[in-house]
């Protein structure tokens, strides 16, 4: 796991501009740096590493293959490269191997299979970057979930790309200005959604994608229009999705056998490290079973990790000891207050990079400190409700549009308005606290066109974007609309969160988190393979009277009582509500005062400084749209944005 960074620059400052690239995501790889530059192209790459496999100098990068062709610069792990290095030998295609990096792997993979061929076989979470000498052209590469990121884009016309924005940023003539649609879609759903990044003309790759670029390609300036008919995809969620449509599953013991034994497998692969692993353990259901299944296949006790809160209404740790108890781990736990909230609050843009709002941020942080201090390596429970219907609002949303499809649209539209000045009416009249915010949401839910729609209502809770100055300012993109091909409503909520919620909010969380402390995080569920077979499990065989991820319920029977998880889904997010009127209030204040938000062109200030003082009358509870609000205004600030 590592942090990467190149560009195209024939100038001599082209060195140190990498190297200060690379010094902003020192985080991501403190054991090693490395810089290689072609002087005859001016391509120029970086990397910082951190050493999980063959920890010696014969993993240091950026690393040239055998031939000297190809040169990569790569952030993530190969969990099957051991298989694929078997594979090079018996065909003949192995070079001298210098030591037993997955990097190696890769380059000897590039030359004997090409890039597609070397991705499709490669079972992983990556980033990268390949320069190919002999025909002058630059390739990126990302997994096919979207574990790792990748940034890329021309600054002051120059080509660069990078794990994290901040290190784009260090390029010469950088200038942020934000791209309204970026904005518009973090104001709806509390996250960027879609391959525009939150700055105008810096992208990021999409999941299981490939872009080559010729030399004359990194040359010219190109917006995402040029761009999108050039990126090709060696994997494809929407191929996986509607070949497992086609050839469902029996409903029976065999079938649930066979994922066990994948999910299994899954886990087996990223046990491999030769640094210390643990695991992180809510006591839900889908770390409990990462768990349990690293249990069943080691002969040590698993160190597992969790957090704490005093609120018993935000405390999963209870569950958690009680189900490492069962399983037999080494558990650690840390109970946090607003203390620790507030001590990374001034943080939080910086390392998340873009506007980001899912508060769950915070105790992903602490819990990824708490396990660096003992692993450098931890696996997650990540992607299970994706995959398995896991999530409440499936059914929440079900039931919603079937109600809302029995009204004619005219009527929902109107509705809409006046349900908003409701909203508005009753923010002053006392003993309604919640009804405002009730009345709000279904406004802004009661005008949706599609369970997409309402989806996103849903993940974005409260709704900031009412709080725009205009509603034409932009609009959301809306990249996840699922193929017409999925016809099943939840079928269809579940492939878009797959294909944007996923990647963009949970995932780009986990990775910040985990590589601030320089801790690697694996998502076992979230093997390829896993994906495959779950989008063949019939919707029957995944929920059973509106409560989902039946298949992990039932193996994860087999390892602890069913006592110990079935139970409603907490989350993982702190009482951030009561805390902005506590101890982060004045912060909060700070960036919601009036000249504050006039750097906010975009946002309604009135509307905003009302919502502000209902929520400190405790008027109305509005913690998630001003954590939104103050999310966007900390990041304009650090990062020197202008609309």
């Amino acid at each position: 796991m590592c942090g990467i960074a190149g560009l195209l620059d024939h100038s001599d400052a082209a060195r140190a501009t990498v190297a200060s690239m690379l010094a902003a995501i020192a985080h991501r790889g403190p054991d090693d740096e490395g810089i290689w530059i072609d002087a005859g192209s001016g391509i120029a790459f970086g990397h910082r590493r951190l050493s999980i496999i063959d920890t010696s100098a014969a993993g240091h990068q950026p690393m040239p293959s055998a031939s000297g062709r190809f040169v990569v610069t790569y952030n993530g792990e190969i969990y099957n490269y051991p298989e694929l290095r078997d594979a090079l030998e018996r065909e003949g295609a192995a070079p001298n191997w210098s030591g037993h990096s997955d990097t190696e792997v890769i380059l000897a993979g590039l030359e004997a299979w090409g890039i597609e061929g070397t991705l499709r076989r490669c079972n992983g979470m990556f980033a990268l970057a390949a320069w190919d000498r002999e025909r002058s052209t630059l390739t990126l590469a990302r997994d096919r979930m979207g574990e790792k990121p990748l940034y890329f884009g021309w600054v002051d016309g120059r080509f660069g790309f990078a794990s994290e924005l901040k290190a784009m940023a260090c390029m010469r003539g950088w200038t942020a200005r934000m791209a309204p649609d970026a904005i518009t879609s973090f104001l709806t759903c509390g996250y960027v959604r879609g391959p525009q990044s939150a700055i105008e003309g810096i992208y990021r790759l999409p999941p299981g994608c490939v872009l080559t670029l010729s030399l004359q390609d990194l040359r010219t300036p190109r917006d995402w229009d040029w761009l999108a008919p050039r990126i090709i995809h060696y994997w494809s969620l929407r191929q996986a999705a509607l070949s497992g449509i086609d050839a469902p599953l029996l409903e029976n013991d065999s079938t649930l056998a066979s994922l066990e034994a994948l999910l299994a497998d899954a886990v087996r692969l990223r046990m491999v490290a030769d640094v210390p692993l643990g695991a992180f353990l809510s006591g839900g259901i889908d770390s409990s079973l990462v768990v349990a299944l690293m249990q069943a296949r080691s002969a040590e006790a698993v160190r597992t990790f969790s957090i704490g809160f005093d609120d018993p209404t935000h405390d999963e740790a209870p569950h958690a000891r009680a189900v490492a108890r069962h399983i037999g781990t080494d558990h650690t736990e840390l109970y946090v207050g607003p203390g620790d909230a507030l001590a990374l609050v001034p943080h939080l843009t910086t390392t998340f990079d873009e506007p980001f709002a899912d508060n769950s941020q915070i105790p992903t942080m602490l819990v990824s400190a708490l396990a660096r201090r003992q692993v450098t390596v931890a696996l997650s429970g990540d992607g299970g409700d994706e995959l398995f219907a896991g999530y409440g609002r499936y059914f929440a949303i079900l039931n919603l549009w079937r109600g809302m499809r029995r009204l004619p649209p005219l009527l929902r539209y109107a509705a809409g308005p006046t349900l908003a000045a409701m909203a508005c009416a009753t923010q002053r009249v006392p003993g309604t606290r919640d009804l405002p915010q009730r009345l709000g949401r279904l406004a802004e839910r009661i005008r949706a066109g599609d369970p997409d729609a309402l989806r996103l209502s849903f993940i974005g809770g409260a709704g900031a974007s009412r709080l725009l100055a205009g509603s034409s300012f932009a609009r959301d993109p809306g990249h996840s609309m699922p193929p017409a091909e999925i016809q099943g409503t939840l079928q269809r909520l579940m492939y878009a969160d797959q294909f944007d919620y996923l990647p963009d909010d949970i995932l780009h969380k986990v990775d910040r988190a985990s590589m601030a402390c320089a801790l690697e995080s694996r998502v076992p569920l979230l093997d390829h393979r896993v994906v495959e077979f779950a989008w063949r499990l019939p919707a029957a065989m995944l929920v059973d009277r509106g409560i989902g991820k039946q298949p992990l319920r039932r193996i994860l029977e087999r390892h602890v009582p069913r006592a110990l998880f079935d139970r409603p889904k907490q989350g993982f997010a702190p009482p951030m509500a009561e805390w902005l009127r506590g101890p982060l209030r004045e912060w909060a204040e700070s960036l919601l005062s009036k000249e504050a938000l006039r750097e906010l062109p975009l946002l309604d200030v009135v509307s905003v400084r009302a919502l502000w003082r209902a929520h400190l009358e405790r008027r109305m509870d509005a913690g998630t749209a001003l954590w939104s609000v103050l999310m966007l205004a900390d990041w304009r600030r650090r990062f020197h944005a202008s609309l």
